[in-house]
């Protein structure tokens, strides 16, 4: 049985807490890392900055799939969670926060859905 979506899930470590505050750096790169996967959106991103934590929040809705991050300052983590069809290329996708971020470790995982 093949897949017909793929699910992409990243940790980025170590990154500068001025980093994942930015909330409109991180929008930014939900577009960028659309785009670079050949993703088409459907609008814009939903960016939610949560005051009392200082965290960030932030979804992009594609055409059957979606980029979705959270920002925590507090433990210097970022995480990336990508589900689209499996034709796209997630790994370009990836890239765009891998050269933006300057992230002490990535680690991340990808496995077919559906």
């Amino acid at each position: 049985m093949v897949n017909s979506h793929s699910h992409l899930t990243a940790e980025f470590s170590g990154v500068p807490v001025e980093q994942l505050r930015d909330a409109t750096l991180l929008g930014g790169l939900l577009i960028a890392a659309a785009s670079a996967g050949g993703f088409s959106p459907i609008g814009v991103p939903l960016v939610r900055e949560h005051k009392t934590s200082g965290n960030v929040s932030a979804v992009l809705l594609l055409d059957d799939a979606h980029i979705a991050i959270h920002a925590l300052p507090a433990r210097q983590a970022l995480l990336l969670d990508i589900v689209a069809p499996a034709s796209h290329d997630f790994r370009k996708a990836l890239e765009v926060f891998a050269r933006r971020l300057t992230a002490r470790d990535i680690k991340s995982d990808t496995r077919g859905r559906g």
